[in-house]
């Protein structure tokens, strides 16, 4: 019965699989899930946890330091007499083009030379390289136990501070003092930070430093630069336009004084008197008689034509002159259009690390790195794990599942159903063997094999405990070891071997009772001796042993060889152990197909060392196969 239900079954293995992919994921596979990776899913978070405490532990604090400038936009001169309701507004690039004035290393070099920032021991950069981190977390630990790490410190100066030597000759003192500015520009740039507040003028100007009243100095040094920068630069542009003036009102003056001179010259050599004769005309200064030869005509140009040209260089001057009067008075009146209108002031508490954030960010971030690692191994698994998955990929019934012994993955003993007898182990053995009566009543289970995939997988174990189950309960039983390979029972349970001059023909004197679990055993060597893996030889002990009410046996696994599950078709009854989480699933159901083909009852899978598993879940089993 049990056979045909399995052969309905894996023929429709495919509807199996579509029904699968459809159902709908509950709360009991997200908690078994956790359960199954629980110690990747809390050790991932730990280790955030350390990370982020170790960059707490290893990063100073930083203080931030802020300061707010206004720009105020000015209407041209031009501009200004034409009307008083002209509202004269910055677009987004002049704004942007003044926080670039703010970045530029010219401010940055005015506020390092004002406040002499390259000889200051407290400006200095602010990330660590991990082997200074690690190097910090050495000393902090030196000085937990008392360890003085400065007690071994040399005593003599290092060659290069001592007068008179040079570590490195081929850098000079100009070279030296360009690297050290360079550092303190790239210090100041990577502590200062400059941006606009909404879309108003207002700039907002925030320094980091490792001391709160660098951090403020420098922050209003940076303001003030600024306001410096732009009043400078007015002052540049004014004063390069009065120099201009001044040229120009030289080469004007000198062409006007020519021109006047000319013109003088001019009226002393012309004869400009009234009554002149007629029809005289003047040549060279002298007055020509009419009637001779033609006069020669004027050359130069005219009075008139002079007069024109001095009086235009005249008014040139004075409106030169008049323009570089009103620049040399206007220039002590230049004003920048930016003012402070928040000082920075020095700050009471650190800005930066945020401890608590930093350790809250750290936790959560291994938390999800945890569960996307322990998603994608779940994903990627292919090792039997659940009983819904033996049910859903193979069509087997999983009619238990064992747990490990202990936290390390250790395995019960081969009568640890004794020993132990309320143990979660125990109950879900018993609850196996209560698998195992109800499939009896419908078809008769006397002789049960247990086989696996691999060794290890505790096939062994679940023969000898089962087999104690049976005895105890006043069953007449015999643990057959037919693992001729690793004899784990014989191995276990015997610690006589046989000798060379034993008679192994009579195979009923080789049997052993076993006075722990009170059942016999027929050892490995003899099964060797009489070839029980072939099933004739299996399926005629099994006839000659018929005083015995339950037979139990420990077949070699499949990793041995195909043709040693033979055997397995004689027998009643079939039960595959597999080892939860390292088990392959595609070896088990080659197995099970070969299982099929040599027409052998499988009654179903037994999980071995399954993790997180309740007493209670147990017992729901029991009762739920009981009903």
């Amino acid at each position: 019965m049990l056979e045909s239900q399995w052969l309905a079954a894996a023929k429709q293995n495919s509807s199996y699989r579509a029904a699968r992919d459809s159902d709908f994921i509950r709360l009991a596979d997200i908690t078994s899930f956790i359960r199954q990776r629980i110690l990747l899913i809390m050790t991932c978070p730990f280790f955030g946890l350390l990370s982020s405490g170790f960059y707490v532990a290893t990063t100073d604090s930083i203080f931030t330091a802020r300061t707010q400038i206004l720009i105020e936009p000015k209407i041209p001169e031009l501009l200004q007499k034409q009307s008083s309701e002209i509202n004269l507004s910055l677009d987004t690039s002049q704004i942007e083009t003044q926080l670039a004035v703010l970045r530029s290393e010219k401010i940055a070099g005015m506020v390092i030379e004002e406040l002499s920032l390259i000889d200051d021991p407290k400006f200095k950069p602010q990330t660590l390289s991990i082997t200074e981190r690690f190097e910090r977390i050495a000393e902090m630990v030196g000085e937990a136990f008392g360890v003085k790490e400065g007690s071994q410190i040399q005593t003599s100066p290092p060659p290069s501070t001592v007068a008179g030597a040079t570590e490195t000759p081929d850098i000079t003192v100009e070279a030296l003092e360009f690297l050290r500015r360079r550092r303190a520009v790239e210090t100041f740039s990577e502590g200062l930070r400059v941006q606009r507040v909404g879309v108003s003028y207002a700039i907002d100007i925030t320094f980091n430093s490792l001391d709160p009243v660098l951090a403020a100095k420098v922050a209003n040094a940076t303001a003030g630069a600024f306001v410096r920068e732009q009043v400078e630069t007015r002052t540049a542009s004014a004063q390069e336009g009065v120099d201009w003036l001044e040229k120009r009102i030289e080469e004007v003056r000198i062409q006007m004084n020519l021109a006047t001179q000319m013109t003088q010259e001019f009226r002393a050599k012309h004869d400009y008197r009234v009554g002149r004769q007629l029809g005289a005309t003047i040549v060279d200064g002298q007055v020509a008689p009419s009637g001779e030869e033609e006069s020669a005509e004027p050359t130069g140009p005219t009075l008139e034509e002079l007069e024109v040209t001095a009086e235009t260089y005249r008014r040139m001057y004075e409106s030169l002159l008049a323009g570089f009067t009103n620049s040399v008075n206007q220039q002590p009146f230049l004003i920048a259009d930016a003012r402070v209108i928040t000082p920075a002031t020095r700050p009471l508490a650190p800005s930066q690390p945020r401890k608590k954030l930093v350790l809250a960010l750290g936790l959560l971030a291994g938390l999800m790195a945890g569960i996307g690692l322990a998603f994608a191994r779940h994903t990627l698994d292919r090792t039997i794990r659940t009983p819904r998955q033996i049910r859903d990929e193979l069509g087997l019934n999983c009619v238990g599942e064992l747990p490990a012994a202990h936290i390390l993955g250790g395995f019960g003993q081969l009568d640890d159903v004794l020993r132990h007898p309320k143990s979660p182990f125990s109950l879900s053995l018993r609850s196996i063997r209560a698998a195992i009566s109800l499939a009896d009543v419908a078809h008769p289970l006397r002789c049960i094999g247990v086989t696996s995939v691999s060794p290890g997988d505790g096939k062994s174990t679940v023969a000898s405990n089962l087999a104690a189950l049976y005895a105890v309960s006043g069953v007449r039983t015999l643990v057959i070891d037919a693992d001729i390979f690793h004899s784990a029972l014989t191995n276990r349970l015997l610690y006589a071997r046989a000798s060379a001059g034993e008679n192994l023909d009579n195979i009923k004197e080789q049997i052993r009772f076993v006075p722990g679990p009170q059942f016999d055993l027929l050892p490995s060597h003899v099964s060797a001796a009489h070839r029980l893996i072939t099933p004739k030889h299996m399926e005629a002990l099994i006839d000659e042993l018929e005083s015995y009410e339950a037979i139990i046996v420990d077949l070699p696994p499949f990793t041995s060889g195909v043709h040693v599950l033979a055997a397995a078709s004689v027998l009643d009854g079939v039960l595959i152990v597999t080892e939860w989480g390292k088990t392959p699933f595609d070896l088990v159901a080659e197995l099970s197909r070969i299982l099929q083909v040599t027409k052998t009852n499988v009654i179903g899978v037994v999980m071995t060392k399954v993790r997180c598993l309740s007493t209670r879940q147990y017992r729901g089993r029991v009762t739920q196969a009981a009903s």
